[in-house]
């Protein structure tokens, strides 16, 4: 535009650190010239690039010796049809004393979980889901905050090829019936309550309403968040979390290997033009997506800390739990 004012970039990253970001260390090893050619490689030669970039960030799995593409137009194109793959898998490979989170809830509550920690809890609560009949294709949503627990359901889940989905507990019941209403889970995760703008905000009698109209569920369980043993007599079939006696912490995870487009996610449209739509992600797409995303664009690295404001009832939760 004629006149128009130049501002300087805000940033610029340091020359010297370019050449040893994991997106150089890619195009290197793709042997491309520059961001440009890679884009352009990737788009030519998908067969090419996705299994680079698979063996490149570390993907546990395996992808099978077919082509890459199982047919060539969308939809009905299948991408890596004789992978198997467990996404909780990847995302619990390690288990040393490193931190795998750290939660602060406002300035009300301050958490912090090693990695080992991690996997013992989603060891304890795959337990309680077996007990509770959930298998492979079933649906577990979570009614939740941004919290620990969320995470490890969702990964105990996930690792038995059940399906997960979630929403933010500022939904309010209509909202949360018309998405979770759709999928008929078996388990509910829901909290008692949670803490805005240093408020505490109630949330035990709109879990009441759910549940009572949701006839899928077979167990729901309410995570202490407000107070140490909420009144659960008006939630039918609920259990608090963590009360299951029966667990042995010391079991390993069942990781269920399952096909590349196999149901991870249930993920919601907004619902401005009518009743949410239901948008199904797999393990295999969200893994490589993510592992693309945190590792090349973004350059994550073991150590860092990884921080993105969301509830979770925006995919933006799966994106960051991921990391």
């Amino acid at each position: 535009m004629t006149g128009a004012t130049e501002y300087p970039p805000l940033w610029q990253p340091d020359p010297n650190a370019v050449g040893e970001t994991r997106m150089a260390m890619f195009m290197q090893a793709a042997g491309c010239g520059g961001y440009a050619d890679l884009w352009q490689w990737s788009v030519d030669q998908p067969e090419a690039f996705w299994p680079m970039l698979w063996d490149f960030c570390g993907a546990v799995g395996e992808r099978g010796a077919r082509t890459l593409l199982d047919g060539d137009r969308m939809p009905g194109a299948r991408w890596f049809p004789e992978a198997r793959l467990n996404y909780a898998e990847n995302l619990l490979k390690i288990r040393d004393d490193g931190e795998a989170l750290v939660f602060w809830g406002e300035d009300k509550v301050r958490r912090r979980m090693t990695r080992a920690e991690l996997y013992a809890g989603v060891a304890c609560f795959q337990q309680f889901l077996i007990e509770a009949g959930v298998g492979e294709g079933d649906r577990v949503a979570g009614y939740l905050p941004n919290l620990p627990e969320t995470l490890i359901a969702m990964l105990a889940t996930t690792a038995l090829g059940a399906i997960w989905s979630s929403a933010s507990p500022d939904f309010g019941v209509q909202g949360v019936l018309d998405r979770f209403g759709q999928i008929e889970p078996k388990v509910l995760l829901c909290v008692d309550g949670y803490w805005y703008n240093g408020k505490p905000v109630d949330c035990l009698g709109k879990n009441a309403e759910v549940v009572a109209q949701m006839p899928s569920l077979v167990r729901t369980v309410v995570v202490s968040y407000l107070n140490a043993e909420p009144d659960l007599a008006k939630i039918p079939n609920a259990v608090r979390w963590g009360s299951n006696a029966t667990v042995d912490a010391k079991k390993e995870v069942i990781f269920k290997k399952v096909a590349f487009d196999h149901p991870l996610f249930i993920m919601f449209s907004s619902g401005t033009t009518g009743v949410p739509k239901c948008i199904v992600h797999g393990h295999g797409g969200v893994l490589l997506q993510h592992l693309k995303e945190h590792q090349l664009h973004s350059d994550v690295r073991p150590g860092d800390r990884l921080f993105y404001f969301t509830t979770c009832g925006w995919m933006m939760w799966n994106w960051l739990v991921s990391g």
